[in-house]
């Protein structure tokens, strides 16, 4: 594979962990009720970890009000049990095969918590993008090994894959204090 796959794939993926970050930071909610919300829950299910929107229906009836519509009235408590164990704040009330999540007002408290579960799901996106920038250097490290590049090509594309690095990182950083500003000012 040529120099310019490599970097392209490494930037592929790097892209891959900036979008999965702004899932997750989409999630954190700000003043409505969104089925988003509930994206970061999964359940315990048929011997698997499966999204929440795999095993009910989420809908949104009132600006304050979530509804889940569990399909199999058997994964009822294990969905009630993934949401209060979520991490979101969140305390389902189980109406039949139907659970009501009523959101709580947005305290200054509650707004403190959201940003932090921000700034883990950014460490989170960090860690992702150092194991990248950690594959593509070990793959510079072997191709020049090997004899396929010289060094002073190992050393130009090792400098490229740190500041596209660098550049993915300051990308979160600078999403993660958009989400963090939106949160406490709502």
């Amino acid at each position: 594979m040529s120099e310019g796959n490599e970097l392209k794939e490494l930037k592929r993926r790097m892209d891959g962990a900036i979008a999965a970050f702004k899932s997750d930071i989409a999630s954190l909610r700000t003043g409505r009720a969104s089925a988003n919300i509930l994206d970061p829950v999964t359940i315990e299910a048929y011997g698997s970890r499966m999204p929440l929107n795999q095993v009910a229906n989420i809908t949104v009836p009132e600006p304050r009000m979530l509804t889940v519509s569990v399909w199999d009235k058997s994964m009822v408590s294990a969905v009630e049990r993934s949401i209060r164990e979520s991490n979101l704040g969140l305390n389902p009330i189980v109406d039949g095969q139907n659970l009501r999540i009523p959101l709580p007002e947005l305290n200054e408290e509650r707004r403190r918590s959201l940003v932090k579960v921000a700034h883990e799901y950014a460490e989170k996106a960090k860690v992702a993008i150092r194991h990248v920038r950690r594959d593509g250097m070990d793959g510079l490290k072997k191709a020049e090994k090997d004899g396929v590049i010289g060094q002073d090509e190992s050393r130009s594309l090792s400098e490229r894959v740190q500041k596209m690095t660098d550049e993915t990182i300051s990308d979160i950083d600078r999403l993660l204090a958009d989400k963090e500003k939106e949160i406490m000012h709502v």
